[in-house]
């Protein structure tokens, strides 16, 4: 997600607040911020869940709808979503 530089402080403090929600909703097995290195207004958030189906309950979920509403007000550029399957996983 590219943000606004003005806007990536407001989208940390939202994202504080919605964090153990969306870490503890049905199936999700981990959430994760991360920041690109040489871009510090680029955020992605990478979650694992157990099905996608799980995937789905979120994405349709108000605590969905609410975070989404307040984050995509702070963009700069359109986001970008991916749903990945492992490969493989290496210790």
């Amino acid at each position: 997600m590219s943000f606004d530089p003005s806007k990536v402080q407001e989208f940390l403090e939202l994202f504080e607040q919605v964090k153990d929600k969306i870490a503890a909703f049905e199936g999700c097995e981990g959430l994760t911020l991360l920041r690109d290195s040489a871009q510090p207004n680029v955020l992605f958030t990478y979650s694992y869940w157990q099905s996608e189906a799980h995937l789905n309950k979120y994405r349709f979920s108000e605590l969905f709808k609410s975070t989404w509403t307040g984050t995509k007000a702070l963009f700069n550029d359109a986001p970008m979503a991916w749903s990945l399957l492992v490969e493989q996983q290496v210790k």
